[in-house]
């Protein structure tokens, strides 16, 4: 369970929740320019794009759950259980591991344009990481700072959908979010006026009361529509505290508290919320014990060497 969301204000900032009821040893990771990604069934890539985001690094292999390139391009995977259906090798394709894909599409692109462009050759493929690291079934959202889109490997293919909500949460497919969200097409933050006969006396006796149907639940459909209403009604500053405040107060909207949501192995919570300013390679998170919004800048090191910079996060155990 996750969501993630762009966000528009003065810069592009992207991020995300992560909703997960254990850890696997997350850190935030800047992949320079020259580090090489070796892919299991496709050249390896020895120069590309450098990017920052959250990932685990196992063999010395980044495996990002979101990440931001160097250009402002952004990326998330995101959990699509039920849905996610990965094929087996394609001749005259690009045949990319799902752990492989963020670097792929990051390492490359400049823009979701470009992304769209090589997603055309691009052919998701059933290889594990490893027997310890079997795939996880994802969906993605990529956004620039002019769009975005949403990418889902299902059994018919490699689906892409235009997404001019540029928000993502989890199942069903997003052709049913598109469709769900028309439900809350009344929705509003001001008083709400009634429809009934005028001459039946009734007011609003809250503030507030525009909004009322907006769901409160942690469902991956309730929590896209609140995402949605949240970061279109935002008023904040332009300077770059504000904007970064009012991102995690729209991640905040749709966090998910330990014990509210129960899964067969223990409670779900989100676990660290991040945010990266696109324009400018900064990349900000707090976790679920530590509301201080820490950053690290991708441009303080070099992103010419060969090697990755790991920096340590401190979860909830």
């Amino acid at each position: 369970m996750c969501t993630a969301v762009s966000y528009k204000n003065g810069n592009t900032y992207f991020g995300r929740n992560l909703d997960l009821e254990r850890g696997y040893g997350e850190c935030v990771v800047i992949t320079p320019r020259n580090y090489k990604f070796s892919l299991r069934q496709s050249n390896s890539i020895e120069s590309h794009y450098a990017m920052i985001g959250m990932a685990a690094v196992f063999n010395d292999f980044p495996l990002y759950f979101e990440a931001t390139n160097e250009t402002g391009l952004s990326m998330a995977g995101l959990n699509f259980p039920g849905n996610a259906v990965y094929h087996e090798l394609k001749d005259g394709k690009d045949n990319i591991a799902p752990f492989e894909f963020i670097p792929w599409i990051l390492g490359k692109c400049t823009s979701v344009h470009e992304a769209k462009e090589l997603l055309e050759q691009t052919n998701l493929i059933k290889i594990n990481f490893s027997e310890q690291l079997p795939l996880s079934p994802l969906h993605w959202m990529i956004s620039d700072k002019e769009q975005s889109i949403v990418v889902e490997s299902v059994k018919d293919g490699l689906k892409i959908y235009d997404n001019p909500f540029e928000v993502l949460t989890n199942n069903p497919t997003f052709n049913y979010h598109k469709t769900n969200i028309s439900n809350y097409m009344g929705l509003g933050t001001g008083p709400v006026k009634s429809q009934f006969d005028e001459n039946i006396p009734l007011y609003n006796y809250s503030l507030g009361m525009g909004a009322i149907g907006l769901p409160g639940d942690f469902s991956s459909a309730s929590r896209f529509v609140r995402a949605f209403f949240v970061k279109e009604n935002s008023v904040a500053d332009t300077e770059e505290k504000a904007s970064v405040n009012q991102f995690f107060h729209i991640l905040d909207s749709v966090a998910m508290p330990n014990g509210c949501v129960w899964t067969e192995n223990g409670y779900e919570y989100t676990r660290y919320s991040s945010c990266c300013n696109a324009n400018a390679g900064i990349y900000y998170y707090k976790t679920y014990d530590n509301f201080e919004i820490i950053s690290i800048d991708m441009n303080d090191v070099d992103l010419d060497v060969s090697r990755l910079y790991t920096y340590e996060v401190t979860f909830r155990p």
